[in-house]
């Protein structure tokens, strides 16, 4: 193998566990607060009504975690990279809807409601996890569970 190679695989390799960690970090913090919280900020972009924004407030958080902890043990790496890359998709339409229709979204609840960055700013910060999707997507998949499995 050469350099260049290795150099790709490695960089998959750190943005396969950057948005892991993001994503398992961000979900257990909505997981371990009340849903409610979660959900008052789902309800806050004007697309589910209440009773909807706390159920996906119920599902969401593990969703993430879960995929997070697949994408970083490397199992069903692509699909894993995939489907946190569409996650990301679905909360930049979120965002930029939000934005595009001027809601006073004061939390996000991207990392909870303990803080929250502008709509501006997380948008740009999951173009940038999305990227790294992209990257573990595509070369993310040396140093995973499926690469040691097909080895077997």
């Amino acid at each position: 193998m050469n350099g260049k190679t290795e150099t790709k695989e490695l960089i998959g390799f750190l943005a396969r566990l950057a948005v892991a960690g993001v994503f398992i970090y961000a979900g257990l913090l909505k997981a371990l607060a009340p849903a409610e919280e979660f959900g008052y900020a789902i309800e806050s972009y004007g697309v589910l009504n209440s009773q909807l924004s706390l159920w996906s407030a119920y599902i969401v958080p593990w969703l993430e975690i879960y995929a997070g902890l697949l994408l970083a043990a490397g199992v069903f790496t692509r699909l894993s990279a995939l489907f946190t890359g569409a996650m990301l998709i679905f909360f930049e339409v979120m965002l930029g809807q939000a934005w595009l229709r001027k809601l006073p979204v004061t939390s996000c609840g991207c990392f909870g409601s303990s803080g929250g960055n502008s709509l501006t700013r997380e948008f740009l910060q999951n173009l940038i996890f999305l990227a790294l999707a992209w990257a573990a997507f595509k070369y993310g998949g040396r140093w995973s569970a499926d690469k040691a499995v097909e080895t077997l």
